[in-house]
């Protein structure tokens, strides 16, 4: 086990769990701080855990990483489709989807499905790259943050864009 923390980059997925950050980057105890939440949605409380690495840490990456055949994305879809609720606290994750969906939607072609989801990859480093402190550290050039897909049938992540790199 590591003695101390210094991880080099947060990375900010979703809970799927064919898509674990320390297995698909190669990583190990230590190297990673992990956030992830149903198809990398977030909210205050998820902006927060994100923060700790660059602001508490000098962690100087974040990457927002999506994937293929996302579940969370697929229910979302299908119950804006269909305009029906999710049970519990599922709903949360489709209204933070909705711009997404309608981004994808309004746009020719593709998979439906993939579009949000890369839609939504946009939109959460936008959301980031734009949040104060991080923000400052991008602008100084202290934080990269850079959204990435990750393909579960040939396990390559592909990187779709990058800002303050």
């Amino acid at each position: 086990m590591a003695a101390r923390q210094d991880p080099f980059a947060t990375i900010v997925s979703c809970i799927d769990s064919r898509v674990p950050p320390e297995t698909v980057f190669d990583q190990g105890i230590g190297d990673l701080f992990a956030v992830r939440t149903g198809a990398q949605t977030i909210d205050g409380l998820v902006t927060a855990s994100i923060e700790y690495g660059p602001l508490e840490n000098g962690t100087p990456l974040i990457v927002v990483l999506g994937h293929e055949r996302c579940g969370a994305v697929i229910a979302a879809v299908q119950a804006i489709q269909s305009d029906e609720r999710l049970p519990g606290h599922l709903d949360a994750i489709v209204e933070r989807l909705r711009p997404a969906y309608h981004k994808a939607s309004s746009a020719m072609g593709g998979d439906l499905v993939d579009q949000v989801v890369r839609a939504q990859i946009h939109r959460t480093v936008s959301s980031l790259a734009h949040d104060g402190p991080l923000a400052a550290l991008v602008d100084s050039g202290d934080l990269g943050i850079v959204g990435a897909y990750y393909d579960l049938d040939t396990g390559i992540v592909t990187r779709l864009l990058g800002l303050g790199l």
